[in-house]
């Protein structure tokens, strides 16, 4: 009862008069007792408004560190974008000097940062760059769709996709498309301008800077490059674009035009359509004749056992066969299906209605579809570049 008659009490009072009572039980005391002459009572009052002013000094100076503490952690945090255990741990580390413990939260973040690099990173975003003539469509991939809506993860995959612009098709694989691996860019310069990662670098270093950052395996995953003809345009559309230049799925396509035309505008709307098209219908496809022999056998090979399984005739399983392999091609070359907005339209007809509106004729030349994280986990030990349709 005595405890909790004493818990009612300031702090500082509390602990004057267990002071007090330690002194008492040897020997001594300041307390003024019966018969004490009145100096002797000033004095104890002075000691104990001294005592008490100690106390209070000794809880306001603890205080303050603990909000320099708190101010320097908050300061790094915004500096660095790292983990708050990780910023407290360095500040600790480093006796509170945020200077030192900066440069020692990059280098533990970069030691982590390639600890992690075995991770699967399934989520991250498509990034699209594109001048005159050209697009260039990189995928940078993480761990979470959190670390996906940082704005430092943002600003390196549009940064690299600007960068994937000035990439060379060398072994011109494709005429007017270059599909690439991460090699291709790793080595490359670049000058970042943001106010937590900025100077000149090199892409690889960039990328696990970030990584470092944002705690996550990060990685640069793979990169196409679309261009055209003088007289043609490349369009892309970006679906699930949380800002300009980013999404999570994209299609690109190039439109060729065999003479010069001077109604651009009317070509370039009719390539977004389509790149827009490309995203929601999946064309595996450019033509009928694109379809490989080995793709080609398998799905007949399918429908047959599924038209046998009728019991039906002979003759009627090949014709059961043959009107199914014409859906099939109906939904996944790009110039058999229809027209995703409107289904009283196929893509040939859209192409002969732009043709006759700019007057000279207009085809597909290539197109790509990607997603971000498509066939991470069957290619997780395979670099090789994605398949590119293209025009036969």
């Amino acid at each position: 009862m005595a405890f909790f008659k004493n818990a009612k009490q300031p702090l500082g009072i509390f602990l004057y008069n267990i002071r007090l009572s330690t002194c008492s039980r040897h020997g001594y005391s300041t307390w003024a007792t019966k018969g004490t002459s009145f100096a002797q009572s000033t004095d104890t009052k002075a000691s104990k408004t001294a005592y008490l002013y100690w106390v209070s000094r000794r809880f306001n100076s603890q205080a303050a560190s603990s909000a320099e503490q708190m101010s320097l952690i908050k300061q790094l945090r915004e500096r660095t974008s790292a983990p708050i255990k990780d910023v407290k741990a360095s500040l600790v580390d480093c006796n509170w000097d945020i200077e030192a413990a900066q440069k020692e939260l990059r280098k533990r973040g970069k030691v982590l940062a390639m600890k992690k690099s075995s991770r699967t990173a399934t989520e991250g975003l498509l990034a699209l760059a594109q001048n005159e003539g050209k697009a260039a469509v990189i995928e940078l991939n993480c761990e979470t769709d959190f670390v996906a809506r940082n704005e430092i993860f943002e600003y390196l995959a549009l940064a690299l996709a600007k960068k994937a612009l000035f990439v060379q098709n060398s072994s011109q694989q494709i005429p007017g498309v270059f599909s690439f691996g991460p090699e291709c860019l790793e080595d490359l310069k670049l000058n970042l301008d943001h106010p937590k990662i900025s100077g000149e670098t090199t892409i690889q270093n960039a990328v696990t800077e970030v990584a470092a950052m944002m705690g996550e395996n990060i990685k640069l995953r793979r990169g196409v490059v679309m261009s055209t003809s003088s007289h043609g345009v490349v369009s892309a559309y970006l679906h699930r674009c949380p800002r300009p230049g980013l999404g999570r799925i994209a299609g690109i396509l190039s439109l060729e035009v065999e003479n010069e035309i001077s109604q651009l505008d009317a070509l370039q709307k009719v390539g977004s359509e389509l790149a827009m098209h490309i995203v929601a219908a999946k064309p595996l496809f450019l033509t009928k004749e694109g379809v490989t022999s080995d793709v080609l056998n398998n799905e007949r090979e399918i429908l047959k056992s599924q038209a046998i399984s009728t019991g039906k005739s002979l003759m009627a399983i090949e014709k059961m066969v043959d009107g199914r392999l014409r859906k099939y091609f109906e939904e996944v070359v790009f110039m058999e299906q229809k027209y995703f907005l409107n289904d009283s339209l196929s893509i040939k007809t859209i192409l002969d209605n732009v043709s006759k509106e700019v007057g000279s004729p207009v085809k597909i030349g290539n197109f790509f579809r990607m997603e971000v994280g498509e066939g991470i986990q069957s290619q997780k030990a395979s670099r090789s570049a994605e398949p590119v349709a293209q025009a036969v």
